[in-house]
């Protein structure tokens, strides 16, 4: 009985990813969907294609660390079939100006971009709810952010040590601020009319 038990639980059990690697990516694929988990390619402007592998699986993730330190990187467009993008994606690509993030990505990991160093700007697609933990903090160059009504919550040093940042546009109600989201940063925030949570300062910006 026990043999037949496993057996079963063999015939049940999930579909693992196996790492796999095509043209410059490496990647996981589940069966149906594809996470992007390592970049091997020379840099420069890159854009991250839609599909890979022999079954033209969608890519749907860029996983954790996937282009971490790649200071080659200098601009980076990211498919509409990718919903999320995880820890440390981008951290350290010293050399990414520009990145865009289309409306289908709803959520922004940890430190995703933190110390990209060259990033001058970067408007938060309306898809997205909250911000990770440090996601662009020390992006030292950056000097303009589009924040979208969509987002409630700028997670712990979200933009700390953004040290440029004089800009943060914000289209809906002050989203809730954890412990140092706009940490050493001198900017100021301009908000919509009719929209609600702002005071003189917001975070320690003025408003």
């Amino acid at each position: 009985m026990a043999r037949l038990l496993f057996c079963v639980c063999l015939l049940f059990a999930a579909p693992r990813a196996w790492a796999l690697t095509s043209g410059d990516y490496v990647y996981t694929d589940d069966g149906s969907t594809v996470t992007i988990t390592g970049y091997g390619g020379a840099g420069g402007a890159v854009t991250i294609p839609s599909v890979l592998g022999p079954s033209s699986h969608p890519v749907t993730s860029i996983g954790g660390y996937a282009f971490l330190g790649c200071t080659s990187l200098t601009s980076v467009t990211i498919p509409s079939s990718v919903t999320s993008l995880g820890t440390l994606a981008f951290y350290g690509c010293t050399g990414l100006t520009s990145v865009t993030i289309p409306s289908s990505v709803t959520s922004i990991g940890e430190s995703a971009f933190s110390y990209c160093t060259s990033l001058t700007g970067v408007t938060i697609p309306s898809s997205v709810i909250s911000l990770g933990n440090d996601a662009f903090s020390s992006c030292t160059s950056l000097t303009s952010v589009t924040i979208p009504s969509s987002v409630t919550r700028l997670g712990a040093y979200a933009f700390y040590n953004c040290t440029s940042l004089t800009s943060v546009n914000c289209l809906g109600n002050a989203p809730a601020l954890e412990l140092g989201a706009f940490l050493d940063v001198p900017g100021t925030v301009y908000y919509m009319n009719g929209t609600t949570g702002w005071g003189a300062t917001y975070g320690g910006l003025t408003t």
